[in-house]
């Protein structure tokens, strides 16, 4: 009989697991979080990733970590624009004459 092949999520903790000893060896405390908020995004888009039928548990888990990222790159650029259209609607305001006809400075 052949054997059984695990879960996605069951390989992805062992895959997860390999990493201990990096994560551990990272210098400090905010290089460790970083690299629990990436095998995080691992396991939100576990689903996903067991669709894709990898032998290779790898490589699910950098798709599901460029998603996330990409993600998270489009929210910041939305936010960004969205400050700097406030920043330049306050600037076009600010070079509008008052009632008296005086610009503000």
């Amino acid at each position: 009989m052949g054997k059984t092949v695990p879960s996605y999520r069951i390989a992805l903790e062992d895959e997860i697991g390999r990493w201990k000893n990096f994560r551990n060896g990272l210098p400090n405390e905010e290089e460790m979080q970083a690299f629990d908020v990436l095998m995080d995004m691992c396991r939100n888009l576990a689903s996903a990733s067991s669709c894709a039928c990898k032998p290779i548990i790898f490589e699910p888990m950098a798709i599901s970590i460029l998603i996330a990222q990409q993600k998270k790159i489009k929210q910041l650029e939305k936010k960004l624009n969205e400050m700097l259209m406030q920043g330049s609607r306050e600037q076009t305001r600010s070079n509008e004459p008052d009632v008296r006809g005086n610009f503000e400075t």
